[in-house]
């Protein structure tokens, strides 16, 4: 399948998150390109859901999850790592898909270094297991926010950048594409991995979508002590 227009982004995140497995998604910069098969993903859906960064509304940490879909929000947490989403529904719904998971299709070599910076020993396993990874192996980081799904959109243009007031532009923007699969992957539903209180309802919120049998997959923990960020 060829990667879809912006507008293929703009749905209810419950529906994009399952179509999202399978398909690939891919960062390039100057040190060259690493693309993921994801996996795994996280739905979340603005203020009817506890979990979601905007639950609370908007501010300048999460502006982008209130931009159009078909971009990238990009968020550091817990003072350790990056996470990657993409984000879902029309302008103002403040949803996204956290991608949780890939299978690295692209790139190996460079996913790999990245993720072994700060070892002493070289991983054994998936390199992008669980969302900090996801992020370590694509090279994301903070710059990224806002970042545009590369596509034409429906006037033939290209897809414009989220502008975020606080935030630094970088020369050269690395660039981001997602390729949906030609036939979408049979999936499992289940709980959220990590989020705490209401949000982390495994009956009222089983929003979490994976491809079964995957080794990249995450293994299901329930939340710690502390609370997920919501701003």
């Amino acid at each position: 399948m060829v990667a879809p227009p912006p507008v293929w982004f703009e749905r209810d995140p419950l529906e994009l998150a399952p179509l999202l497995l399978g398909g690939v998604l891919r960062r390039a910069d100057a040190s060259g390109a690493v693309a993921l098969r994801l996996t795994e993903v996280e739905a979340y859906r603005g203020s009817d859901d506890p979990g979601a960064h905007t639950f609370r509304g908007r501010t300048a940490r999460n502006a982008t999850m209130f931009g159009p879909g078909g971009h990238i929000y990009c968020y550091f947490t817990y003072g350790m790592h990056h996470a990657v989403n993409i984000v879902a529904g029309p302008e103002g719904s403040g949803w996204g898909v956290l991608v949780r998971a890939g299978a690295v299709v692209e790139g190996l070599e460079l996913a790999a270094s990245r993720r072994h910076t700060r070892r002493s020993t070289r991983i054994a396993g998936e390199l992008a297991r669980g969302p900090g990874n996801v992020a370590q192996a694509l090279g994301a980081t903070l710059a990224d926010d806002g970042a545009p799904l590369v596509t034409p959109d429906d006037r033939g243009g290209p897809q414009a950048r989220i502008e975020i007031p606080t935030q630094q532009a970088a020369a050269p923007a690395p660039t981001w594409s997602f390729t949906p699969a030609d036939q979408p992957p049979s999936f499992t539903t289940g709980p959220r991995v990590g989020v705490s209180g209401p949000g982390g309802d495994a009956s009222a919120y089983p929003w979490r979508f994976w491809i079964p049998g995957e080794p990249s997959v995450s293994a299901y923990r329930a939340a710690a002590s502390r609370n997920r960020p919501t701003t």
